[in-house]
């Protein structure tokens, strides 16, 4: 092995075949020791915060962790393996090793997708990446291909919906090793399926995450987000963290693109903001295949997914919650929380959400520029429809299906409409046919966090209209 042939910032990287560079970006601390196979190692200042030392007579699978002047050990924030969960050492992995099957595989035209969201965790009674792997014919001859994967990266706990990662370099240990993901991808591009993954970049997990001992100012604690400190871009490290995060995933594990959740909430006052930057890394370095990028919160910031002599400036496309929207309100009556907007004129809101006309001011000034959004315009595959996903269900007090709740006869309309309008289509896990079990939020937190969760789940059923406002009797499952 001749070690891998980009640099990373960050992470472990195989110099060659039992030589391995580990780095840790840690401004506050005094001195920082790499511990690895039961011995340690002094990491030597590197500059602007960073630690780093090279070791010989290391291999893949061996495990390690960082140890700072006060004796605590933590693990690598850039690992990728953590077969442990997240109080257990990282595990090294050498990218190299797996053999692509499909090594020749370039993606699809954008325009050309049908996609299925999905969690793994629940895609399967074993909620594993193997067991996946099993279904991906039966979603190839329903004529899905691409499938859009709700975030792998480690998060506390075993189970749960994957959007309070904490270590964003190592796939979920509970679903399988990086290999085994690899071998997912791998498969489903044997059958023509493109994978998009879906991941967070607007806030960490509020267990697990110990950045903060070493490297306080990864975060802007005035400026939070409704789920913990925001992030904070304006450090260079720290803008390398998240690019070269997107870089990992596209690069090793060969996914198709990926799903930024919730843009809206990641600040960024850089004269590139981190938004844009990802989209100009991704492009550059991966310019022979077709990668994909989505946003999540682009009605905030409608320039995102603006196109300019039929190319995206930036994204590819945003999510269509306004579709989603209006036809609820027109097939359930639903008007409470977030479906109120829609409440008065739906039919109107549906054909503005189809003509992707975004209510409110533009206010995406710091991420497109100016000239280029003069004479932008958006196609029909700047926008992603769907009847419901993981929010839409899993947020609801009981995890109800819309299936559940509609006659079936309006189900197969929805249905066709959401296939033949001219957006990209989405349908949830199961929607091909007709699932009715529930989809729930879960997690897998104890103390004070798992009652804020608790707490947390009443508020958002009366905002996705399962409840009525005001409601303080109904029992709810608990989400733990």
């Amino acid at each position: 092995m001749s070690g891998e042939q980009v640099e990373w910032s960050w992470g472990p990287v195989f110099a060659d075949r039992d030589r391995v560079r580990f780095r840790l970006w840690a401004p506050a601390a005094k001195r920082v020791s790499l511990v690895i196979a039961g011995a340690s190692h002094a990491m030597e200042p590197a500059g602007e915060g960073w630690f780093e030392v090279t070791v010989s007579g290391v291999a893949a699978n061996a495990a390690y962790c960082f140890r700072l002047a006060d004796g605590e050990e933590v693990p690598d924030p850039a690992s990728h393996d953590q077969p442990q969960g997240l109080d257990g050492p990282s595990v090294l992995v050498d990218h190299t090793a797996y053999r692509w099957q499909t090594a020749d595989w370039r993606g699809r035209p954008w325009e050309e997708s049908v996609l299925s969201e999905i969690h793994v965790g629940t895609f399967t009674e074993e909620g594993t990446y193997a067991a996946a792997t099993r279904h991906l014919a039966h979603l190839a001859n329903t004529g899905i291909n691409a499938l859009e994967i709700l975030p792998l990266a480690q998060m506390p706990g075993e189970r749960g919906w994957g959007y309070d990662g904490v270590l964003h370099y190592a796939p979920h240990h509970a679903y399988g090793r990086p290999d085994e993901l690899k071998a997912f991808v791998d498969a489903a591009h044997a059958h023509g399926i493109a994978v998009y993954l879906d991941v967070v970049y607007n806030h960490f997990g509020p267990r697990g995450n110990v950045l903060p001992l070493y490297a306080p100012g990864f975060f802007n604690a005035d400026r939070p987000t409704p789920w913990g400190a925001s992030v904070n871009f304006a450090e260079a490290p720290v803008r390398r963290y998240f690019i070269e995060n997107a870089l990992h995933w596209l690069e090793r594990y060969r996914f198709d693109g990926l799903r930024l959740d919730a843009t809206h909430e990641i600040y960024d006052t850089s004269e590139q903001h981190v938004l844009a930057a990802v989209v100009a890394e991704v492009r550059a370095r991966l310019p022979e295949r077709n990668i994909h990028l989505i946003a999540e919160g682009q009605r905030h910031r409608p320039g995102m997914i603006a196109y300019r002599a039929g190319r995206p400036l930036l994204y590819d496309a945003g999510w269509n919650d306004h579709v989603h929207q209006a036809l609820n309100v027109m097939v359930t009556g639903e008007t409470g929380g977030y479906y109120g907007d829609f409440a008065a004129a739906p039919e109107r809101g549906l054909a503005l959400a189809l003509e992707g006309r975004r209510p409110g001011v533009r206010s995406d000034r710091e991420i497109v520029d100016e000239a280029d959004y003069a004479e932008a315009h958006w196609p029909p595959q700047a926008f992603m429809n769907f009847l419901q996903n993981h929010d839409q269900v899993g947020n609801r007090a009981f995890g109800d299906r819309l299936w559940t709740r509609i006659d079936p006869a309006i189900a197969r309309v929805l249905t066709a409409f959401l296939i033949l309008a001219p957006q990209v289509p989405l349908v949830f896990m199961g929607d091909e046919y007709g699932e009715t079990r529930p989809f729930l939020f879960f997690a897998d937190y104890e103390g004070e966090i798992g009652q804020t969760v608790r707490d947390g789940r009443r508020a958002e059923a009366v905002n996705f209209s399962s409840l009525p406002a005001g409601d303080a009797d109904t029992a709810l499952p608990d989400p733990l």
